[in-house]
C-alpha cells in the first residue's frame, strides 16, 4: 500500500521500507547514501553517485560495513541498445577501436533550475558529461591515462562559476581516444560514434528513453550498411529490476562502487583541466 511521509528521517525510519532510490541534487548524494546505509537501507542513486572519487570511496566503505547494495544510476547500461554494442564490440566488428565520439546536451531552461547552482553541484559536467565519461570507460575498457577539455562559464547562482557547456578528451593507454561535448544551454544533441580500423558503429540518442525499436548502424568502407534492430525497452525499468533482484537475491550487481569512484575521478580531472586550461 502506497505511504507518504513528513521527511526523509521519517521514511528511513520507516521498517517498511527496504531500498530508497535518490534522486536529489548532486552535492546532496553523499550525506543521504550514508543516512539511508546508517538506517539499513539499499540505495539506488541517481548519477553522479557523489561529487568525487573520494565520496564515492566512503560510500564504498559504509556499505561493505552494511552489507547493503548501493548502485549508481547509469540507466542506458541496461538498455537491449548497449549490450547489442558490447556484443559488437566483442566481436572486434570495428577492428582496433581508434575513436569514440559522444555527445550529449539540452536546455535546462530558466535561472531557477539546480543546475545553475554550484553548491548544489550543478553545470554541464556534472550533469550531462557524466554520461558521456561512463560510456566512453564503457566502450573502451579502460581508465584514461591523460584528459583535456575546454568550458564555457557562467556566474552561478550561489556562488562562483559553473560550466554551462564543455569539450573534453580522453586519451586511453591502449591506444584510442574518446572525443565528448556536452551542455546544458544548448540545442538537444545525442549520439554515439565508435570508429576503427576495420569499421564504424553509430548510435543515434544512446541515452534517450525508447521503448520502441531502435537501429544500430554498423559501417565497413563503403560496403552495404548493416543496420541492426534492437528491441525497444524502458531502461529505467530495466535498471530498477537489476537492483530489486540484487537485493531480493543476494545476487552482484552489474556495476560497483569501484567504477563509479573511477567514472568520479576523471570527472574531477576533467574539471580541473577545463579550468586551469591544461591537461
Amino acid at each position: 500500500m502506497p505511504q507518504a511521509f513528513g521527511s526523509y528521517e521519517a521514511l528511513l525510519a520507516s521498517p517498511d521500507i527496504d531500498a530508497v532510490y535518490i534522486a536529489l541534487p548532486n552535492a546532496l548524494h553523499l550525506e543521504w547514501i550514508l543516512k539511508a546505509l546508517d538506517a539499513g537501507k539499499h540505495v539506488l542513486c541517481e548519477k553522479p553517485l557523489a561529487m568525487s572519487a573520494v565520496e564515492c570511496e566512503e560510500i564504498a566503505r559504509k556499505a561493505d560495513e552494511t552489507g547493503l547494495k548501493v548502485l549508481e544510476g547509469f540507466m542506458y547500461r541496461f538498455h537491449p541498445r548497449f549490450e547489442k554494442l558490447q556484443e559488437l564490440l566483442g566481436a572486434s566488428a570495428v577492428g582496433t577501436l581508434t575513436f569514440v565520439h559522444v555527445a550529449h546536451s539540452f536546455d535546462a531552461g530558466g535561472d531557477d533550475n539546480i543546475r545553475w547552482y554550484a553548491g548544489l553541484g550543478g553545470g554541464a559536467l556534472f550533469d550531462a558529461g557524466c554520461y558521456c565519461v561512463n560510456m566512453s570507460r564503457m566502450v573502451t575498457g579502460q581508465e584514461p591515462a591523460h584528459v583535456a577539455a575546454f568550458g564555457n562559464y557562467r556566474d552561478a547562482n550561489d556562488d562562483g562559476r559553473i560550466d554551462t557547456s564543455i569539450a573534453g578528451m580522453l586519451r586511453f593507454p591502449a591506444g584510442a581516444t574518446a572525443l565528448f561535448d556536452t551542455g546544458v544551454n544548448l540545442e538537444r544533441r545525442n549520439f554515439l560514434e565508435i570508429t576503427g580500423t576495420g569499421g564504424r558503429l553509430y548510435l543515434e540518442n544512446p541515452f534517450g528513453l525508447l521503448e520502441e525499436d531502435s537501429v544500430l548502424e554498423e559501417h565497413h568502407f563503403g560496403q552495404d550498411t548493416i543496420f541492426h534492430k534492437i528491441k525497444g525497452g524502458n531502461h529505467f525499468v530495466r535498471m530498477g529490476e537489476h537492483f530489486a533482484g540484487s537485493v531480493l537475491n543476494g545476487t552482484p550487481l552489474r556495476y560497483d562502487l569501484t567504477d563509479a569512484a573511477n567514472n568520479a575521478r576523471v570527472l574531477e580531472a576533467l574539471d580541473q583541466a577545463a579550468r586551469k586550461a591544461r591537461r
